[in-house]
């Protein structure tokens, strides 16, 4: 398939792009920017004229529900919810049922993603065995049997810091990052919501800011000592980020993603008990949005990410403690980071990167760039559409988001996927 995309803003950060060009598109990757090459002859001409094309988005966190629990989601059904949001390349946790703790079931994920064939889905093995962290995982296994491109412990604890500490340096041995959920258990102590006076006042129990920022402390002298490459996902404290942007200073390997609706809700915002703002971590205060979004603003954010959890409508009907935390997110990713562009805390250009080749830098991947030789997973939008966040239009199958009824700029059109077509808006 030969592809012209003609007449767009082509925004590429990482080969520093920003403006009018033609992009040419063979067998799967971009042969030629502006100037066709010779002989080409295109068989799908684009055009893009008032869109923006910029490369297809990689998206840190995301949960897809397969294998395990299908009546809330499946690979196939996610894949498609990506594509219909300009993503291209998933990273998925190691906390499926079963765990990704063999290589078997990292090909079982990898083979149904290729079968459903609207996204690229890359895997994070288990740190340690069913994620209970006592032993510690077979990673050079998982890496190249599996094909995991870096190893996680999810949402569990691992209580065992000399455990910890092996793991630790057991994946710095094979040069694989460690993806980094710091919690404290104790100190979060199966609460629901931010402590604080929200909590408070609705009698939930609360996740105090400690309970991040010890466990981000604890952490980032492990990986001081045993020289680990780290990536710290979905931070919520203001306090975090200055610890890590501090880290960084000193040189330290680590990196940092953030929630997208972390940047936009706030305790707020669980009103009276709203289960769609059930999310763990949980929704902070407005100072911490407000540190989140400068840590956007300085660099010291690599990443912006989905976290998306989609549920089946009967996870968020008990009372707001027992439903399951997490939200539908893969179609409001780009609009909300479009969204920051458009409020002056990021340029297009940087906010663009968050969702494109930084988190492909993290990740070690080819992807999240255009450039002539790359491979053509492509994104294209127009950045004046306005439209809702609707129950009945959402591609996902989990529709547990608290944008619903919010009105969004910048809608895709079309997303390929290596040079295909895997999505074209209203077909």
């Amino acid at each position: 398939m030969r592809i012209h995309i003609k007449g767009g803003r082509l925004i590429d950060p990482a080969n520093g792009l920003d403006g009018r060009h033609d992009l040419y598109i063979a067998d799967g990757q971009v042969v030629a920017i502006d100037q066709a090459p010779d002989g080409f002859s295109a068989d799908q001409v684009i055009d893009a004229t008032d869109q923006i094309v910029i490369p297809g988005l990689v998206d840190l966190n995301a949960r897809l529900r397969e294998p395990g629990q299908e009546h809330k989601a499946t690979i196939a059904s996610e894949t498609r919810a990506a594509a219909a949001g300009g993503i291209t390349t998933l990273c998925v946790q190691p906390d499926t049922d079963p765990i990704i703790d063999t290589p078997a079931v990292s090909e079982l994920i990898h083979h149904r993603a290729r079968q459903a064939g609207y996204a690229r889905v890359v895997t994070l093995g288990a740190l340690t065995v069913q994620l209970q962290g006592e032993h510690l995982s077979e990673m050079e296994e998982l890496m190249r049997e599996g094909g995991c491109i870096a190893v996680s412990n999810a949402l569990q604890p691992l209580n065992n810091t000399l455990v910890y500490r092996r793991a630790l340096e057991y994946a710095a041995n094979f040069n694989l990052t460690v993806f980094i959920y710091a919690n404290d258990p104790w100190l979060s102590n199966k609460g629901c919501a931010h402590e604080g006076a929200i909590s408070t006042r609705l009698g939930l129990p609360g996740i105090p800011e400690s309970a991040e920022t010890v466990a981000v402390a604890r952490d980032l002298m492990l990986i001081e000592q045993t020289g680990v490459r780290a990536h710290f996902m979905h931070l919520s404290c203001a306090q975090s980020i200055q610890k890590i942007a501090r880290a960084r200073h000193d040189n330290l390997p680590v990196s940092i993603d953030v929630a997208a609706h972390q940047l936009y809700l706030t305790e707020m915002d669980i009103g009276d008990f709203n289960s769609a703002c059930h999310v763990i971590p949980p929704l902070r205060t407005q100072r911490d949005k407000d540190g989140l979004r400068a840590g956007l603003g300085s660099g010291t954010i690599n990443a912006i990410s989905s976290c998306h959890q989609p549920h089946d409508a009967d996870a968020k009907l008990a009372p707001f403690c027992e439903t399951d935390p997490g939200i539908s997110a893969l179609e409001t990713l780009l609009p909300l980071t479009l969204r920051l562009a458009g409020e002056k805390v990021l340029s297009l250009s940087e906010a663009i990167a968050r969702i494109t080749s930084e988190p492909a830098r993290i990740l070690g991947i080819d992807g999240g760039r255009l450039g002539v030789g790359d491979r053509a997973d492509v994104c294209i939008f127009d950045p004046q559409e306005r439209w809702t966040v609707d129950y009945n239009t959402l591609a996902s199958c989990g529709k547990n988001t608290p944008f619903l009824g919010w009105e969004m700029q910048g809608r895709v059109s079309h997303t390929l996927l290596a040079g295909q077509s895997v999505y074209q808006v209203n077909l």
